[in-house]
């Protein structure tokens, strides 16, 4: 028995059938996510992103979709052009985990009516927003 499995083990060395290799890690892929709020609505706003947003993220990072997430508010004001009231920087495990949030919010929120309107309401209360993907680099790599 163990002559034969020799044989099969040198046989498909020999006819370059490599066993079953794990596939490469994905390389993580960071997402920033800015809000600007009209003012007055902050604590709402907050409440339904908190509630919805950061439900969702928790449940992607329990699943293994997301690697971490960071959120930033600032400490002092800037112009109103340049404003911002909410950052949040997530890592996803590679750029398809950032396709898993409508199947974990459905999952979370069954409810879609109440879903929908709180949605609504949020977005109701922002003034700006934008999704930024960001790349880390090198800082020693010339730029390209």
């Amino acid at each position: 028995m163990i002559k034969l499995l020799s044989f099969v083990v040198a046989a498909a060395t020999l006819a370059g059938i490599a066993p079953a290799q794990t596939p490469p890690a994905a390389k993580p892929y960071q997402v920033e996510w800015v809000y600007r709020v009209k003012y007055g609505y902050q604590d709402e706003f907050w409440r339904l992103f908190q509630k919805y947003q950061i439900g969702a993220l928790d449940e992607e990072k329990r699943r293994g979709y997301v690697q971490s997430y960071s959120v930033f508010k600032p400490g002092l004001h800037t112009s109103e052009e340049s404003r911002w009231d909410y950052r949040i920087v997530i890592t996803y495990n590679g750029q398809d985990g950032a396709s898993h949030e409508g199947e974990v919010t459905r999952a979370l929120f069954p409810d879609t009516a109440a879903l929908k309107r709180d949605e609504n309401r949020r977005w109701e209360l922002t003034t700006n927003h934008w999704d930024l993907p960001i790349h880390e680099i090198d800082p020693h790599q010339i730029a390209q």
